[in-house]
């Protein structure tokens, strides 16, 4: 199948015998794509930041897809800790591991810091990940053609990586937080994929991203941009959004299409790429920046401590 050509859910081939850690699995876009893998076999370990959401996230996939073999795990990704707890979990718990979906994200209206001393946006969005991703990374190593998809967003087209200033220290603007924190998404996953390249690794690094998906993720948001995206408005923002489960087809799509390549984007086709059937789409010439990406790359190592063990394609997990 063509990367232009549209995908269902129906394409998502047999995946029995994979295991994937699916982040931010309790609800919205995570939920939908961890329900689609578990139905179509695989073993889904849901990563969330509330026990009992996802116990209830896990709970409603069994009951849609019987048999389904699903866990949970926590992970707060603003939390170092967490994260690294819950790689040590993973560890102890699994041999290997097919597909990461780093799904988890969020935007906050509000300035804060993390424990860690991080802006949270940033954090939640891409510090957190991408140390996720180096500690479980030779888990992924140790499966041959596994994968890891990162979600960003169309809001990445507004997005700069504002080196001198990441935290926003100097003025707070969370629609910039965002941004910058959805280009960062595709900057490591770029990143990512031309190391594994060289590495000689079978694993791929993959994004995508939903459009406008109507999900939870706009409860912290400004009245005017709950209201957009309240399902009362459904008949009069159809051409604006889609449902959870539209939103997650791309993401889906780039974590299972036998056909996709690392280093692919994948989002929806139709107008700006809000709506649509998931396709291999672009991102802006600015996230392709080799010089940035690599910056951005040693900025994240050093503040997370966590450094990438590619020399070899099996091997040790991030430090």
């Amino acid at each position: 199948m063509s990367s232009h050509t549209p995908w269902t859910e129906a394409d998502i081939p047999d995946l029995h015998g994979k295991t994937a850690t699916v982040t931010g699995a309790n609800t919205g876009l995570g939920l939908q794509t961890a329900q689609m893998l578990a139905a179509r076999g695989a073993a889904v370990v849901l990563a969330c930041r509330n026990k009992d959401r996802a116990q209830a996230a896990a709970a409603r996939i069994r009951q849609t897809a019987p048999g389904a073999q699903v866990r949970t795990m926590l992970l707060d990704l603003a939390s170092l800790a967490s994260v690294r707890d819950a790689a040590a979990w993973l560890h102890a718990e699994y041999p290997h591991l097919d597909l990461l979906v780093n799904n988890a994200g969020g935007v906050h209206p509000r300035y804060r810091r993390t424990e860690d001393g991080f802006e949270t946006t940033l954090a939640t969005n891409h510090l957190g990940p991408f140390a996720f991703t180096g500690l479980v990374l030779d888990l992924l190593l140790a499966s041959p053609g596994s994968r890891i998809v990162t979600v960003s967003s169309v809001g990445h087209r507004r997005g700069t990586i504002n080196f001198d200033d990441l935290h926003f220290e100097r003025g707070y603007r969370y629609q910039y937080a965002y941004f910058q924190s959805k280009l960062a998404n595709l900057m490591f996953t770029y990143e990512l994929q031309r190391r594994l390249a060289s590495a000689g690794s079978a694993t791929i690094a993959l994004a995508a991203h939903p459009g406008n998906a109507r999900t939870e993720f706009g409860r912290d948001m400004p009245a005017p941009v709950r209201v957009m995206m309240s399902p009362r408005l459904r008949p009069l923002t159809s051409w604006l959004m889609q449902p959870a489960e539209a939103g997650a087809l791309p993401i889906t799509r780039a974590a299972t299409d036998p056909a996709a390549c690392g280093g692919e984007y994948y989002g929806p086709n139709g107008w700006n790429e809000w709506t649509g059937r998931p396709v291999r789409v672009e991102s802006i010439p600015r996230s392709h920046d080799a010089d940035a990406q690599r910056r951005l790359w040693q900025v994240s190592e050093q503040l997370t401590d966590v450094t990438y063990h590619l020399a070899a394609a099996t091997g040790q997990h991030g430090g």
